[in-house]
């Protein structure tokens, strides 16, 4: 395993373009680790519907950027106190949704600083039942990774108001506000420590040396950032993309389940589904659109919606959810 130095870098939209590029040009062979700390920023995951997700009018008087990530999951609040860390590696078909094979380096790390951190639900690392870490993943073309959040020293009000919270999540949780479920490792340290001695208590551990300077390490060549400014230009810096239009629809349901919320919107005119859009937070590998341009035009009765998806491996698109649970949710 090889660390990439992002070189300090704090746009959300230059960072998820780092990860991105490694992901497309290595990964094949080797794995490497990826830290990259964000000024304040809302990342959102990448079947969500943005503004349902934020609160805008406090997102935009705060000046706080609104991107969208590859991965799934849900929205998270990204600042200067948020370590995040990605493991870019081979997609060995056995790696997808073990979050537990990549967050256990960092349970152990925490451990060893006194933090009592343990993997919590399906993606999230969590000390005496409060979030610490929000995990999330994504594979193509044989490769993959796994990227998570360390709240260090968040400001948590922050958290709290940049987002919105769904109520199905929220009850689902079993809690009565996000306030109440998210904390900071430095609750839980002895005596502060900064980003940068965070960062290193890290790195020490993952690659198990002393001296920080015998991490093996990958340097990005000066072709590497023109190639990465490349990829955040044309995706991550685009309104399109960390924004959408959202169809007109007439018909929503949503649910909850053990995988994740999926919402699906339609909007039926004289008896066909004419456009469909599906939001939410699961981790499917495939594009939903296959699913949506699927049910398009298509009657909107049980029958010819089952027919339309015969041939759709659902759970590819939708993570741990049936085909079954998807057409009841739908109809």
């Amino acid at each position: 395993m090889k660390f990439i130095d992002n070189q300090g870098i704090t746009d959300p939209q230059i960072n998820l373009a780092i990860e991105e590029y490694i992901l497309e040009n290595f990964g094949e062979k080797d794995t490497y680790l990826l830290f990259y700390v964000n000024k304040p920023s809302i990342i959102i995951g990448r079947n969500q519907n943005t503004i349902e997700e934020i609160n805008t009018e406090y997102v935009d008087k705060n000046g706080i950027k609104v991107v969208r990530r590859l991965s799934g999951g849900g929205a998270v609040y990204h600042d200067e106190q948020n370590l995040n860390f990605s493991f870019i590696t081979k997609d060995d078909g056995n790696s997808f949704q073990n979050f537990a094979k990549f967050t256990e380096p960092m349970v152990q790390a925490l451990n060893k600083l006194g933090v009592p951190a343990e993997m919590q639900g399906r993606n999230d690392l969590a000390v005496k039942g409060r979030k610490i870490s929000g995990n999330a993943m994504f594979s193509t073309k044989g490769r993959m990774f796994s990227h998570g959040t360390l709240m260090l020293d968040s400001e948590i009000e922050n958290v709290v108001s940049a987002l919105k919270v769904s109520k199905e999540k929220i009850e689902s949780k079993g809690i009565k506000s996000i306030r109440s479920r998210v904390a900071n490792i430095s609750e839980f340290l002895e005596e502060k420590i900064t980003m940068d001695e965070f960062k290193e208590i890290i790195l020490r551990h993952v690659f198990d040396v002393e001296d920080i300077n015998d991490i093996p390490r990958y340097e990005l060549t000066e072709e590497d950032w023109k190639n990465i400014h490349k990829i955040s230009e044309k995706r991550y810096q685009q309104w399109e993309w960390n924004f959408g239009k959202s169809p007109a629809f007439n018909i929503k349901e949503s649910h909850k389940f053990p995988a994740g919320l999926v919402d699906v919107r339609l909007d039926v005119k004289k008896g066909i589904i004419e456009n469909c859009k599906i939001y939410g937070d699961f981790f499917g590998i495939g594009s939903v659109q296959v699913i949506e341009e699927k049910l398009a035009g298509v009657r909107h009765e049980r029958k010819a919606i089952e027919d339309a998806l015969a041939d759709v491996d659902v759970p590819h698109y939708l993570g741990k959810i049936s085909k079954e649970d998807f057409i009841n949710l739908i109809y």
